[in-house]
Formats: C-alpha cells, structure tokens, sequence
C-alpha cells in the first residue's frame, strides 16, 4: 500500500537501484481457441461463470530461457520519511476535500478522500488507478531501453468499447489512439493493457503484439473469453482504421499461464496493478499475496 501511494504522491516514479533482467515464464500454459466458432460454445457453458468451453484447452510448453533476476527494487522498504507520509495522509486529520496531488497532463486530481481507498480492505479507484497507470507510462519515456513499449489504456476503456446494440462499438473510442494524441500507434506496441471491471472486481485484459496472444488474468482465478474476443476485434479495427492494415486474429491465441491469486475479497486492484508493472518490465509474475500487503 505505502509504495503505491509514495509513488502517486511524487507525480512520477524514480526507478533506482539494481537493473532488472527480462526472462520469459516457464513451466505450462494453456492455449484457447478465440476464432468465431467458439461463441456457440461459449454460450453453452454460461451457466458456468467465467469457466468457458474447456473441450478446446491444450497444454503448451513454455521455453525455459530463464535468467536470474535482481527485484530487489520492486520490494525495496519505505523510509522512515516515506512512512510518515503515508500515515499521515491515510490517518490524519485533513480535510478529505484537499487535492493531494494534480496530474497536469492527465488532469487527475488525487484528494484526501480518493486515497482512502488505499487503507485496509478498501477497494481501489479509477482515479488512482488511472494516476498510477499515467505514472507506468512516464516510466517507460523516461527509459526507454529499461521497459516494453506498452499502451495503458485507462479504465474507461473497456466499458466504452463493450457497449451499444451490439455490446462492440468501436466508434466510440476510435479517436482515443489518434497518432497525433499518442505519439505513437499501437501496432508499435509489443503490449497493450485493458483495465476491466466487472461489477465490484477488477481484471486485466492483455493484447500481446509482437507474440500474437490474447490473455485474461483474473486474480480470482477466473476467465472471460468473451472479454478477448472483443478485443480481437477491436485491434483488427483498430490496424485498419489508423495502419490500413487488415489483420486476422482467428489465428491468435488466448494463453492462461499460472498467476497469483489473492486470499481476500479486496485486494483485486492492487493485483492487476502489479500485473502491469511485472508484465511492463518483461517479468513473470514473481510475487504473491503477502508481497501485495507488504509493500502496498
């Protein structure tokens, strides 16, 4: 909890310390079909939520190129000084009302009120999320050659592109990639990462560019291949619209790889957040739910 909120007071992170070496995950994955025939499917295992078809799951194995890694920098203690902070601002007899931090460029502003949602079972925000994910992005500028060139999308996002008539409306968040608002376009990416929420739990949705993958990672152990396949076909519109180039996702692949799972009914948005960041560095998922309550 603590460095989530050190780092959201400072507007931006400063990575110290030791490098952090890439490695791929290893042991075994479970690859889906996500081609249109699946729906039938799909909807006939509705009764079991979020389980889906699992006639159609293979086991595949993962390369194991490991190296050894140094993540000391993700787990580094708060100082004394950084600790009084947080207490102070979690604790403290402020007004709630107080703007604590003001994001210029995203024009989030984080109040007293909004980082309650940082203490003890409290559920996360959109606005610290979103701050947090801004923070991920300006991390990722500063040093380039430290982590993956991602896209964040806030979580907005989703629930913007899954509605209308038909559950899919692109056109609504069309113009939320637009080059000249980015900078970039998201074929350039090698990951892109989908913030979802459904009903009072937060997941995380992940188009893999350069590996041709969907993934789901749900902290709860759950799955939603109809989440993925919304988001097949957003990026074919998507290359279309801004690349004019047409792709074919029916040949992707939704992978399931082993995750941490939380313990509690309220830690799910600490953990997707973790998920980025791992995932943003190139790492595995290498920590647990008692890693979450010590350094958050």
């Amino acid at each position: 909890m603590g460095h989530l909120l050190s780092r959201l007071l400072r507007e931006s992170t400063d990575e110290g310390g030791s490098r952090v070496r890439k490695r791929r995950g290893k042991g075994l994955r479970e690859v889906i079909d996500l081609s249109a025939s699946r729906v039938q499917a799909d909807k006939a295992s509705a009764s079991r939520r979020d389980i889906g078809d699992v006639s159609n799951i293979t086991l595949e194995k993962v390369p194991d190129d490991s190296l050894e890694e140094d993540l000391s920098e993700l787990f580094a203690p708060l100082t004394n000084e950084e600790e009084s902070e947080v207490n102070n601002l979690l604790n403290g007899s402020a007004h709630s009302k107080k703007i604590i931090v003001l994001h210029k460029s995203s024009n989030i502003e984080i109040t007293k009120e909004k980082l309650w949602c940082l203490r003890p079972r409290g559920w996360l925000n959109d606005e610290v999320i979103n701050l947090y994910l801004e923070l991920l992005k300006e991390r990722a500028e500063r040093e380039p050659q430290r982590f993956l060139k991602c896209h964040f999308f806030n979580t907005f996002f989703y629930k913007k592109l899954a509605c209308g008539k038909t559950d899919y409306d692109y056109q609504s968040v069309r113009r939320w990639t637009t080059p000249n608002k980015l900078g970039y376009r998201l074929a350039d990416c090698e990951k892109i990462f989908i913030p979802v929420h459904r009903d009072v739990h937060w997941c995380l949705a992940i188009i893999d560019m350069k590996e041709e993958t969907f993934h789901y990672l749900d902290s709860l152990g759950g799955k939603d291949s109809g989440v993925l396949r919304i988001l097949a076909r957003y990026i074919m519109d998507e290359l279309k619209d801004k690349n004019n180039i047409e792709i074919d996702t029916s040949s992707w692949r939704e992978v399931s790889v082993h995750i941490p799972l939380q313990h509690n009914g309220w830690d799910c948005g600490m953990f997707m957040l973790k998920f980025i960041d791992f995932y943003s560095r190139g790492l595995i998922l290498s920590f647990s739910q008692v890693c979450i309550i010590d350094i958050f």
